[in-house]
């Protein structure tokens, strides 16, 4: 589907541009109140912590991968600098 689209990259390059992308969403996936499973594992390792505790903290985090997935859709350059040609 993805291939189907223009992005204006070559197919080699939208393959790792998009599995970047991929890699990176399922990771925010992983930390994302109030299902993220990271989440309770970090929260395992301090009885004394609240779970809604650990929901605050990582908002931050969460904020920030947001703007960093949205830099890496507008400017997919930056994901593919080190690749040739």
């Amino acid at each position: 589907m993805i291939s189907g689209l223009d992005f204006g990259l070559s197919p080699e390059h939208l393959a790792i541009w998009f599995g970047i992308l991929v890699l990176i969403v399922v990771e925010v996936g992983l930390i994302t109140p109030p299902v993220g499973m990271n989440l309770f594992v970090i929260n395992a390792m301090d009885r004394k912590t609240p779970i809604v505790e650990t929901y605050k903290a990582v908002m931050y985090f969460v904020a920030s991968d947001l703007v960093r997935v949205t830099i890496l859709v507008l400017f997919p350059a930056i994901t593919l600098f080190l690749l040739p040609g």
